[in-house]
């Protein structure tokens, strides 16, 4: 039809015309496209990108644009990540990111959990007319930013209590000093004799000088919170706290009793010690641990003695003077049978790895069920750690069956033994607070072993062994009413002392 139209033009108006109409023809045919183009367009999308409203428009949330990325800050790149990520695809679900944030406060003691970067900034919003310290990275972000960063990523602020919750666990407890504090101690060493072993009692031993008792740790950044008993009290309320470990670990659950008891005879705590199997065994001296329950609150604090964290069983029940199997591989029957009945955990474990230990207590070292026969696990040194890296891993591994628990491992407390040991003359002499304005900075924990077996776990790190360095004047030295010439205690302390410490960093932390 086309060419027949062509041919007609050709015979009525020759080739000029032609080539005109040609033109005219091609005109029409772009014209003709083009709008069929638009045509198509506009159909598959009515509503073009230059007609958008503004409030359509794709934007990034506050929180891309006001949080700087501190490179100071101890984040992992891809926990910061993912929680810029978060705010980004759960635009407009403000609510349910509140609701998660307020969780991990209320159920975890997590000093690092995945939104530390949002904890950090709600703690500055908080001093950001004072720029007080906080012991977190400062970012260089203004106040008002960083309001909007908390209603976009939280959804609205803190309550006060959760302010305050935010604060110590963002505290880095390590870092600080020793300072002169008159309102110490928290409790008599004379007046708690209800809790309290005369044989850790400085008060009642022939030492004179007490100015070490007068100590309050100060942490760098931030302000430790104060004990109070009856705080402790409701905050650990129809729950169940627990020390696992050797004497070291025991001082610190007598400090603690003292602490919550401010020393003063309770007469209506509940022994409750055969509750947890903890009563004098046939023949023995006293039980393997104390388990004590305040009416008031229905708390429960105990203690159970297993010096190396590891499963001990008689060769020969039948034998008093039976070997026993020390499987290193294996937590304690203690842990295996009650952790389903405790809240708050600290273990801890460290001075009892030595071949005198070890004879002493007729211990064989087992793995798999059987003699160890690896040589690299026969080392003291290397049985503690493998030890301490299975009671880890077990108890990490037990975390998502017992979500109430919070756990932690006592990183060792330090000895000051000087010129020999505890039975070759070495001594610790010194009464006298030398430590008193001397700043602890290291980043990291003195204790590697201990940092190394928590890494990674959901097991958290009490980490106390630098702080205490520093207070050789408080161990029970040559005042210990059972010590023998020449034989000075450099590794146990005076109470109340430095442990009434550990427990005031525990107590923050819980």
């Amino acid at each position: 039809m086309f060419f027949t139209y062509l041919m007609r033009l050709r015979m009525k108006g020759g080739p000029y015309k032609l080539r005109w109409r040609a033109k005219e023809l091609s005109l029409a045919l772009i014209v003709l496209v083009c709008t069929t183009i638009l045509i198509w367009t506009w159909d598959r999308s009515p509503t073009l990108t230059s007609t958008l409203s503004s409030k359509n428009q794709l934007q990034l949330p506050p929180d891309i644009k006001t949080v700087p990325v501190d490179s100071k800050t101890h984040v992992k790149e891809d926990i910061s990540t993912l929680t810029r990520s978060e705010a980004i695809n759960n635009k407009g679900e403000h609510l349910a990111e509140k609701t998660h944030s307020t969780d991990i406060f209320k159920s975890s003691s997590d000093f690092e959990t995945v939104p530390i970067q949002k904890k950090e900034e709600a703690i500055k919003h908080k001093h950001s007319s004072k720029r007080e310290k906080t012991g977190v990275s400062e970012s260089g972000s203004s106040s008002t930013q960083i309001e909007e960063t908390n209603n976009v990523i939280l959804g609205g602020k803190f309550s006060e209590q959760e302010e305050k919750r935010m604060d110590h666990q963002a505290c880095d407890y390590t870092k600080g000093k020793w300072v002169i504090d008159d309102r110490r101690p928290l409790y008599s060493g004379l007046g708690c004799k209800q809790w309290l072993a005369p044989m850790w009692a400085c008060r009642m031993m022939q030492r004179q000088d007490f100015a070490f008792e007068n100590i309050r740790w100060q942490p760098k950044d931030c302000e430790l919170e104060e004990f109070e008993g009856s705080k402790f009290l409701e905050r650990m309320q129809n729950r169940t706290l627990a020390f696992v470990g050797d004497s070291l670990g025991r001082q610190q659950f007598q400090s603690l009793m003292c602490m919550i008891t401010a020393g003063k005879e309770t007469p209506d705590v509940l022994d409750v010690g055969p509750e947890f199997g903890l009563v004098i065994p046939p023949g023995g001296k006293r039980p393997n641990g104390w388990a004590y329950r305040f009416p008031s609150t229905n708390i429960t604090v105990l203690y159970y003695w297993s010096s190396t964290l590891c499963d001990l069983e008689p060769l020969n029940p039948e034998d008093p003077q039976t070997e026993y199997a020390m499987h290193l591989d294996r937590p304690p029957a203690f842990l295996r049978d009650f952790l389903h009945r405790i809240d708050v955990l600290v273990l801890n474990s460290g001075h009892h790895w030595n071949r005198g230990k070890l004879r002493a207590n007729k211990w064989i070292m087992y793995v798999g069920g059987e003699p160890n026969t690896n040589r690299k696990i026969a080392d003291m040194g290397s049985a503690k750690n493998f030890t301490i890296h299975s009671t880890i891993k077990w108890l990490n591994s037990q975390l998502s069956k017992h979500t109430h628990l919070k756990a932690f491992y006592r990183s060792l407390s330090p000895r000051h033994f000087v010129n020999g040991d505890w039975n070759t003359g070495g001594s610790c002499n010194n009464t006298t607070p030398m430590s008193i304005g001397k700043e602890v900075l290291q980043d990291e924990s003195s204790d590697l072993g201990a940092a190394s077996a928590v890494r990674g776990t959901g097991i958290k790190l009490l980490d106390i062994t630098a702080l205490s360095q520093v207070r050789d004047e408080g161990h029970i030295s040559r005042f210990s009413i059972t010590a023998t010439p020449g034989v000075q205690d450099c590794l146990h302390w005076c109470l109340p002392g430095v442990p009434d410490t550990w427990n005031e960093i525990l107590f923050a932390l819980i």
